[in-house]
């Protein structure tokens, strides 16, 4: 889940997603990405905007897109525009 700082705007909160989404293809297992802003009246997003979930084919695949160049690339764009981020990886 990402909370952006407030003066990100909404073109650059799309162009960390296109980025985050290019990376289907060109890291090796990652499969799909979705993601979209909070959207629920209960309010226990605790600031958080925006939330995606990334699919990977195996958990050795998860392990090695973490270093891999593209998500280091991609890291640069998004992480800057970041206030927080929690990250919550599991198992299906």
């Amino acid at each position: 889940m990402f909370q952006f700082h407030e003066e990100v705007t909404e073109e650059q909160i799309e162009e960390c997603f296109r980025e985050m989404k290019s990376m289907i293809g060109t890291i090796p297992g990652l499969l799909e990405m979705e993601h979209g802003p909070y959207e629920s009246d209960e309010g226990l997003n605790e600031e958080f905007t925006h939330g995606f979930i990334m699919t990977f084919d195996t958990p050795e695949s998860r392990d090695l897109y973490l270093p891999h160049p593209e998500h280091e690339r991609v890291k640069e764009i998004v992480v800057p525009r970041l206030k927080r981020v929690l990250v919550f990886d599991f198992e299906v």
